[in-house]
């Protein structure tokens, strides 16, 4: 089993003096969801995630060498403007990742970002964003050393990843990925996602709708809802559940029992809220809307037969799930019947995707 030190460079074959990469990296949505994690951005039970495919974070990432320094040199852009907002964070993430690249220290970055949702939408950027910024620095390690297989690559941009966001480890390859040590899942780690490779072709191109109930900033932290797992009364059971969620979800994504995901899937998301309900202090994340949206949902599929869920993350927010081939039918549902409860009637209709892509190189 890897351990972190395995991802930790002897040395660089090679120097490189200035250049650029621009990769795209997508956000994810967790059917077993992860709530509670450890020191390091170790997550307290294993998840599995679909990838998204349109809603991604797209970053340039230009560098030229410099004379090393104690300190990081970066300027940062968000849509082309400086956002020294976003310093902090990155520079957590640098001061975190700086054993596994030291290259660092001995160039100037510029990163410029950008989103294709909407700024504040209500859709976590973090995921991407840092999906995205991972790959790009592993494509600089690639340049110091030429030897680097695809498949290490990806493992420490996935590993790199979860030290800026824990489910930004589900961003970097594969259209489902899992996340957390999993006795039921070969090389499964809590250091970085891989790729569940056994996807049953009712579930290609599943369709994922997101509805904007809520587009306002987080009434809590993704780290404090986390810490508030710890000492959780029910937090134990939980743990236990969402293990053995993993193993059935990953059995009817191989079989092809859509409607088998439509009740672990939904249960899961309910799950996920009711240890936030339950917890000290408590907190109720779902708006009137998101209940609305759900009980139309319900009422739906008991009428037409279509197996169409939801799931949710730690927000207002609806992520309805379909198969495409009942695509028609459900936007003309959620058209009807769900946008009125959307913010400004705002959606974003967004499917299974692959994970990052690199753009240009120069």
């Amino acid at each position: 089993m890897l351990s972190p030190s395995d991802f930790i460079p002897k040395n660089y074959p090679k120097t490189v003096e200035n250049g650029s990469f621009q990769w795209s990296a997508p956000s994810n949505i967790a059917l077993v969801k992860y709530w509670g994690k450890k020191e390091n951005q170790i997550p307290a039970n294993p998840s599995i995630s679909f990838t998204l495919k349109n809603c991604k974070t797209i970053t340039n990432l230009s560098f030229s060498k410099i004379e090393k320094t104690d300190n990081f040199s970066f300027d940062l852009l968000f849509e082309g403007k400086s956002k020294e907002s976003f310093r902090p964070k990155i520079q957590k993430f640098l001061e975190r990742v700086e054993v596994y690249l030291p290259f660092l220290k001995e160039y100037h970055f510029t990163i410029d970002t950008q989103n294709t949702f909407p700024h504040s939408s209500g859709i976590a950027s973090s995921a991407s964003g840092m999906a995205a910024l991972a790959v790009n620095f592993m494509s600089l390690e690639k340049e110091l050393n030429p030897e680097m297989t695809e498949g290490y690559f990806n493992q420490k941009a996935s590993f790199l990843a979860r030290l800026g966001s824990g489910s930004a480890c589900r961003s970097i390859k594969g259209e489902v990925v899992i996340w957390g040590n999993h006795n039921q899942t070969e090389n499964s780690s809590d250091l970085f996602g891989i790729e569940f490779s056994e996807l049953h072709h009712n579930f290609k191109n599943y369709q994922d709708t997101i509805l904007l109930v809520d587009k306002g900033e987080k009434q809590v932290s993704s780290t404090l809802g986390h810490d508030l797992m710890n000492g959780h009364p029910f937090a134990e059971r939980r743990f236990e559940q969402a293990h053995k969620n993993l193993s059935q979800i990953k059995t009817i994504l191989t079989n092809g029992d859509v409607n088998e995901f439509v009740k672990l899937v939904e249960s899961e998301a309910l799950t996920l809220h009711a240890m936030m309900m339950t917890s000290m202090p408590y907190f109720i994340l779902m708006k009137p809307n998101t209940l609305e949206i759900i009980n139309k949902i319900w009422k739906f599929r008991e009428q037409t037969s279509i197996p169409v869920c939801f799931t949710l993350d730690a927000g207002a927010n609806v992520h309805v799930l379909y198969p495409a081939n009942v695509r028609e039918e459900v936007l003309q549902f959620i058209k009807n019947e769900l946008v009125v409860h959307c913010q400004n009637e705002q959606y974003i209709c967004d499917e299974i995707g692959v994970g990052a892509i690199e753009f240009t190189k120069f």
